[in-house]
């Protein structure tokens, strides 16, 4: 099991590492300028000072742990994860109860999704005015904006697992004396979980989306603004530095949720083996 794991992760890393070391190569021969696009050497000098704290252990009098924590990556990692999970939450828990209600009721769905199929093509850049007209600066109108693009992924998946039910569990259930609450707690809700499963995986793929360009307009820490305070100054290595750091959080993010989707649909006939 090891070896085959390892095998996994080292065929994964092929052609990255060969990425990094056509990048590396192209930088060194300077065929490319270094402001425009600095080395991956540079990135990573630039990624650790940006980790680290700016004031030395002694100079905080902080304990080391405190210290460790105080640095600026940290901190703005910690500020966009905070959004992320909290608008995320948010749209989750609103589009659920609705697609569940969408996806089992014909009535339900005539009377919502009119309205559904002209808000979401509306991206929720789109909503940003509004968001701060509404809401002001700070955490309010990113939670928002994050919660406007996590909500329709769930919304849509939700009802079209729920909608894509097998018909011959639904006679079977009925056959066998279930109720209605039986069978939708019983059939209809366990059929639609990888549907809603997914709906959750591209949800936090769009949170993470949303909360880059939010904390680029409304919020004054966190990964997105400092990339564009690194704009300002021309700091291309921390600008990458930056997006190398979102790409690691959603790569953490999205091989946890899959971890619990192959969890929780352990009985599904596509995760068998």
């Amino acid at each position: 099991m090891l070896a085959k794991r390892l095998t996994q992760w080292l065929s994964g890393a092929v052609v990255p590492a060969a990425v990094l070391l056509l990048w590396q190569g192209v930088c060194s021969m300077g065929w490319v300028n270094e402001h425009v696009l600095p080395s991956p050497t540079a990135v990573v000098h630039k990624w650790v000072l940006y980790l680290l704290p700016l004031q030395t252990l002694e100079e905080s009098g902080l304990p080391y742990w405190r210290w460790l924590l105080s640095g600026e990556l940290l901190s703005d990692a910690a500020g966009s994860l905070y959004r992320v999970v909290v608008g995320f939450a948010v749209g989750a828990v609103l589009a659920l109860p609705l697609g569940l209600l969408m996806g089992s009721s014909q009535r339900a769905y005539r009377m919502f999704n009119p309205i559904t199929q002209v808000l979401r093509p509306i991206p929720p850049i789109a909503y940003i005015p509004l968001a701060i007209l509404w809401f002001g600066l700070g955490n309010a109108p990113a939670i928002f904006l994050i919660a406007i693009g996590a909500f329709f992924p769930v919304l849509m998946n939700t009802i079209a697992g729920v909608r894509h039910v097998d018909g011959i569990y639904l006679r079977a259930a009925r056959n066998l004396g279930a109720g209605q609450f039986t069978i939708f707690t019983r059939v209809i809700l366990p059929a639609a979980v990888p549907y809603i499963l997914t709906g959750v995986r591209i949800g936090i793929g769009t949170a993470f989306i949303v909360v880059i360009v939010a904390e680029m307009i409304a919020v004054n820490n966190g990964l997105g603004f400092r990339i564009l305070e690194a704009r300002e100054y021309f700091w291309s290595d921390k600008i990458i530095a930056g997006m190398v750091t979102i790409g690691l959080l959603g790569l953490a993010i999205d091989s946890a949720v899959n971890k619990l989707n192959n969890h929780l649909l352990r009985w599904h006939r596509g995760l068998e083996n």
